[in-house]
């Protein structure tokens, strides 16, 4: 005897929006500062970004500045929903440490100086310096960089591999406002434990030789007049 059982089970659902997009953006520009009362110190071409303190007794302090162009990448009436930076951790001091992400609040350059260590190398003309924004002529509003008090996000990192500081609030009100008023768009600068010496970590750049490498920020984004309506879909399953 054929026995044939027909389920059907009603679900009522908000569907994930099939409008949205979701872009991935590698960086326009990322460096490294080199803590140093000179500013003669820069890392704004090397394959890799430092933050935290190395183990030097002093001018140990490294802060990474990360931008990415929103505003060439996205339309210019998108909604942003989510937003995402993955990095990847190279292999490094292994204790866990947790990195923040502040908004920039000026402008700065990439500078050809490059050095693979933390060490750094000497400033050349446009680099972003513990002091500069453009070496030597152009100067941070306070040493080591001008940044929001408030934080964007958080994440941990410890043993190498990707590193994701995943969408929060903020992270989708910066890229907003860096949509809506590209000018005022300098990206980020990740900071690390500054409180003890040996903590630093390193970070693949956008100038790393293994593209799959390199940072990565993620934006979904939906357009206005675009909005989720509530579905409802019937599973039927016979055997």
């Amino acid at each position: 005897m054929l026995r044939v059982t027909v389920c059907a089970i009603l679900i009522t659902l908000v569907a994930a929006p099939l409008w949205a997009d979701t872009v991935q953006l590698l960086p326009g520009r990322d460096a490294t500062l080199i803590e140093d009362p000179d500013g003669a110190l820069a890392n704004g071409a090397g394959p890799f970004v430092f933050v935290g303190r190395t183990n030097q007794q002093s001018g140990s302090v490294r802060r990474a500045l990360i931008f990415f162009d929103v505003a060439q990448a996205l339309p210019a009436h998108a909604i942003v929903t989510r937003v995402s930076l993955r990095l990847y951790l190279a292999q490094s001091n292994p204790e866990p440490s947790t990195v923040a992400l502040h908004r920039l609040l000026a402008d700065w350059g990439e500078g050809p100086s490059s050095s693979a260590g933390g060490l750094g190398a000497p400033s050349e003309p446009g680099d972003a310096t513990w002091l500069h924004t453009f070496y030597d002529q152009e100067f941070w509003a306070a040493s080591g960089g001008q940044f929001a008090g408030r934080v964007s996000a958080r994440q941990t990192a410890d043993a190498a591999g990707f590193v994701t500081w995943a969408s929060t609030t903020h992270l989708v009100h910066d890229v907003t406002l860096w949509l809506a008023s590209p000018s005022r768009n300098f990206g980020w600068i990740l900071i690390g434990d500054e409180t003890k010496r040996q903590t630093a970590k390193s970070f693949a750049s956008r100038e790393n030789s293994d593209a799959s490498l390199r940072p990565e920020l993620s934006v979904t984004y939906r357009l206005p007049g675009d909005d989720p309506a509530e579905k409802t879909m019937v599973v039927v399953g016979g055997s």
